[in-house]
């Protein structure tokens, strides 16, 4: 269905059996786990799809080692078996990463673990040697059974710093294990809302559609485009919002106090020094004041982050000038001599972690584990809510496996089908062990060259062979300002992957702001693409790249 027949099959036909109001990762992958089970289920989003907190992680697929500090050991264990399967399930996608961690003295921190769980201690400290080796030797014990990645190995200062001489020189050794990260999250969750749909005429999903009200037995429903409203009757709501939680219950009448979330900014940074010196590894280490800090490398550029701050207004998350200037800095407990300043970014963005309400003395003692706070039917409505508070972008398969667990106990049904070895969008048939050979074979099917296939799998997975069909149908060309895309690509992504304003595909089909590879000409000729595919008309296409480059502007701080 396109999003008018959605809408309309909707306002004809308004009762469903689950509502979800959010379209996060935590959301959506509930979404498509209740579409296999053959629930009638919509989905809606007041923005576009992975827009909020879901679009603002580090990047990282991993297990948490440093939440063994706080004694949660059954999260990691299941982070850490997540990692595994989200490596099996989407290999285009989630990709091993191995991580060092420069160390700095033996001994600090031996006591540290055990007052926290205790509660009799409430303030960071450093992290020693042996702490770390214990944490490391726990991480590969977890995952000793699937054994997905290599286990961690210790080298010593002359090893460390033979292999990195733009080292710190006080370090006394560093330790390297392997986690996994993802170029493309917003792409996930994109896939999986596909999935979804394909797997069963009943789920829905919409972006650009806020829940605004909730009566007895309904809720209001408003297209964000058009301004109209609709209602619809659901057994279950779902309120997967993230940050905006309390937000959502509020109006719907069902007040509630579950988030007490915590903003985390990052920056994209342009230095093929820095790029160089992190030789492909995640560079994971302890600032000055405690925080988890990281950098690494994304395609060309660095990743860089991040920060942990209290907020109220999910809306009021902006990266400010505080949180550049203490992330520039991270850069020379690992690399002093390596200058990273100002003219180096090329993006940076910025989101609230929807973590419990808690009274913990720092953010850092929040757990990141996840939970199902449950608002039941009665005098104020006849639905029962479900607010899915916290979890990680790792977990969100085992949590949406929860959640769907609760609602099928609640309408009387049984699971039907798993999603633990469930590939994901491109991730189906992907050649994990024989990329040249399946390069080969499409080269002489479509007669692409071999780098240009190399692009299309690495962006799209085994989705690169509907890209191709599309593009070969028409006329297609390299863009003139984009050359690394072209004009029926452009075309693909606008028409069959739910783009409904500019910034969804400069932002969330593709990496193209966030690497900081497209400027004004570059986002105007991309318009043009969408305008003509969309049928959108000259104004409309015009308000889109003035919306647009304010956004890059004022929210990510690109030079434009």
């Amino acid at each position: 269905m396109t999003r008018q027949e959605t809408l309309a099959y909707l306002q004809q036909n308004p009762d469903v059996s689950v509502l979800i109001i959010g379209g996060g990762i935590n959301g959506v992958g509930t979404f498509r786990d209740l579409a296999l089970q053959g629930v009638d289920v919509l989905l809606v989003e007041k923005s576009d799809f992975c827009s909020g907190a879901s679009a603002a992680s580090s990047h990282m697929v991993h297990g948490g080692l440093r939440y063994l500090e706080n004694g949660e050991f059954r999260l990691v264990r299941e982070a850490l078996t997540e990692r595994n399967r989200l490596l099996q399930n989407a290999p285009h996608y989630v990709k091993p990463l191995p991580t060092t961690i420069p160390i700095f003295n033996w001994f600090s921190g031996l006591l540290n673990a055990p007052l926290k769980f205790l509660n009799l201690r409430d303030k960071p400290s450093a992290r020693g040697a042996i702490v770390i080796k214990l944490g490391l030797t726990m991480y590969d014990v977890f995952t000793m059974g699937q054994q997905t990645l290599p286990r961690h190995r210790i080298f010593s200062k002359r090893e460390s710093l033979l292999r990195r001489p733009d080292l710190n020189p006080n370090i006394i050794a560093t330790a390297t294990y392997y986690d996994a990260w993802m170029p493309y999250p917003e792409r996930i969750t994109l896939e999986l809302v596909l999935d979804a749909e394909a797997s069963s005429p009943n789920a829905h999903a919409l972006n650009y559609v806020r829940a605004i009200h909730a009566g007895k037995d309904s809720v209001e429903l408003r297209d964000e485009l058009t301004g109209e409203t609709f209602s619809v009757r659901p057994k279950v709501v779902i309120n997967a919002a993230g940050p905006w939680i309390d937000f959502v219950n509020d109006s719907m009448g069902r007040g509630s106090r579950f988030i007490g979330g915590t903003k985390g900014s990052h920056i994209l940074v342009d230095h093929p020094r820095l790029h160089e010196a992190t030789q492909g590894h995640e560079m994971f280490f302890e600032n000055a004041d405690g925080r988890i800090t990281l950098f690494f490398p994304l395609e060309d550029r660095v990743l860089i982050g991040t920060t942990d701050i209290p907020i109220d207004n999910p809306e009021d998350a902006r990266c400010t000038d505080d949180e550049i200037d203490y992330m520039l800095n991270l850069v020379r407990v690992v690399f002093p001599e390596i200058q990273v300043d100002r003219s180096h970014i090329v993006f940076h963005f910025s989101g609230v972690r929807p973590l419990p309400a808690s009274d913990a003395a720092t953010p850092g003692q929040i757990s990141r584990d996840h939970s199902i706070r449950k608002i039941e039917a009665g005098a104020r409505g006849d639905f029962p809510i479900l607010s899915l508070v916290g979890g990680k972008w790792t977990t969100f398969r085992a949590f949406s496996e929860q959640v769907t667990d609760e609602v099928l106990k609640r309408l009387g049904m049984s699971r039907v089908v798993s999603t633990k070895d469930l590939p994901i969008g491109g991730g189906k048939g992907y050649p994990r062990h024989n990329r040249q050979s399946w390069i080969s074979e499409q080269q002489i099917k479509t007669g692409l060259d071999r780098d240009r296939l190399e692009t299309l799998l690495s962006r799209y997975g085994t989705r690169a062979l509907d890209v191709i069909e599309f593009a070969q149908r028409g006329k297609d060309e390299p863009l003139t300002h984009v050359p690394d895309y072209t004009t029926r690509e452009i075309a693909f992504i606008a028409q069959h992957e739910r783009v409904e304003r500019l910034d969804d595909l400069l932002l969330r089909r593709s990496l193209l702001a966030m690497l900081g590879k497209v400027d004004l000409e570059g986002i105007k000729e991309i318009a043009g693409i969408v305008a003509k595919t969309l049928s959108w008309k000259a104004k409309q296409r015009d308000e889109e790249i003035d919306r647009t480059v304010k956004i890059l502007k004022e929210q990510h701080g690109m030079n434009l």
